[in-house]
């Protein structure tokens, strides 16, 4: 018998403290745009959803996924933020090359949520093929930019102490 699988997105939006007074990163990776821009639509919705002024969230391209924590410093040195949320989507290929970019930016991520005081998000799909990308950006397994803010938000919560 298989379990079913729990996404964040399906969520009880009470559980979530009000974040009309956050202000909110968001650096997103133009490779396979078409994925990165549903996680986008689906971290920003749930932001607004919650709360969150247009104005305050604050969004950033970059090239991949690679720069994706570079993009993630630079923001948080020239705004005032309350949490950062990266997007990428890295698909495996016929070379070693995603290990490396997808260690690479985990590894980035990890390293700015030690060094901040605000909270970084890994909202990075690392995939076999672009159906799996496709299925975690708003298919059958939910979108997962939506995780993104979610997390974001219940860390900026337990940053807060709520």
């Amino acid at each position: 018998m298989t379990e079913k699988k729990k996404n964040l997105d399906s969520y009880l939006p009470f559980q979530l403290p009000s974040a009309e007074t956050y202000r909110i990163g968001i650096v997103v990776s133009e490779w396979n745009d078409h994925i990165t821009d549903s996680l986008l639509e689906g971290a920003t919705s749930t932001l607004l959803q919650h709360g969150i002024r247009e104005e305050n969230i604050i969004v950033r391209h970059v090239p991949g996924s690679f720069e994706l924590p570079t993009g993630a410093k630079h923001l948080l040195a020239s705004e005032s933020l309350d949490g950062v949320i990266c997007i990428g989507c890295i698909i495996q290929g016929e070379t070693r090359h995603f290990d490396f970019i997808a260690q690479a930016t985990a590894s980035g991520i990890m390293h700015l949520n030690l060094q901040q005081s605000v909270p970084v998000i890994f909202s990075v799909l690392t995939c076999n093929d672009m159906q799996q990308a496709e299925e975690r950006a708003g298919g059958r397994m939910g979108n997962k930019g939506v995780e993104g803010a979610i997390s974001c938000l219940k860390m900026i919560a337990f940053d807060h102490g709520n």
